[in-house]
């Protein structure tokens, strides 16, 4: 049952994959980020408005879902969620920062400039999985893949010992991805959204 579960998901992806990879051969020429350019890009990712008030609206989120119960309901709960969550968000930031300067990658997503749906939705779900390298190629986006679990792992630290898991840790690696997917989407799909 376990390898069939493996299976499908790295089919689908290499399906992807290959479907957005048209794309990734017309790729535009851009200047690579100088390291005051990745703080500021990661910076932005954890001290903007939006970034703050996306904290604040999924702190909401697990207060009102009450997750975890031990931090308690009011506004001692909430303050603890929204400090949990501005702080796993400085620690993604940080750690993304650190590995795509020293792996030399580029943080931006760059749009694709196609047309239809599926080719966008492909490229966007590319672009969460692979990055641009400073010198112009393409890899897998280890400094994306690292920070989404090590800033989850690292931030559940605080949490209560009975949600401490790496199934948690797992499983809010994978939102991040997530949350970078649907970050990705927006840009293919509203042009104002767009990163670079």
């Amino acid at each position: 049952m376990r390898a069939r579960f493996v299976a499908i998901p790295m089919t689908l992806l290499n399906t992807v994959l290959l479907f957005a990879l048209p794309a990734a051969c017309c790729a535009q020429a851009v200047e690579p980020l100088d390291l005051g350019g990745k703080l500021r890009f990661h910076g932005e990712t954890v001290y903007s408005a939006k970034a703050i008030l996306g904290s604040a609206a999924y702190a909401g989120i697990l207060h009102w879902a009450d997750v975890p119960r031990e931090w308690g309901q009011g506004a001692g709960g909430y303050g603890k969620r929204l400090a949990s969550n501005l702080g796993g968000s400085a620690i993604h930031g940080v750690l993304a920062f650190g590995l795509d300067s020293t792996l030399r990658q580029d943080p931006r997503y760059f749009a694709s400039g196609d047309s239809g749906f599926w080719r966008k939705t492909a490229h966007a779900l590319r672009g969460t999985i692979l990055t641009r390298t400073d010198s112009g190629g393409e890899t897998l986006s280890t400094w994306r893949l690292g920070s989404a679990y090590g800033a989850a792992f690292l931030s559940n630290q605080w949490y209560p010992d009975r949600v401490n898991t790496v199934r948690l840790g797992v499983a809010q690696g994978t939102l991040q991805l997530g949350f970078d997917f649907l970050n990705n989407l927006a840009s293919e799909f509203w042009p104002r959204h767009r990163n670079p």
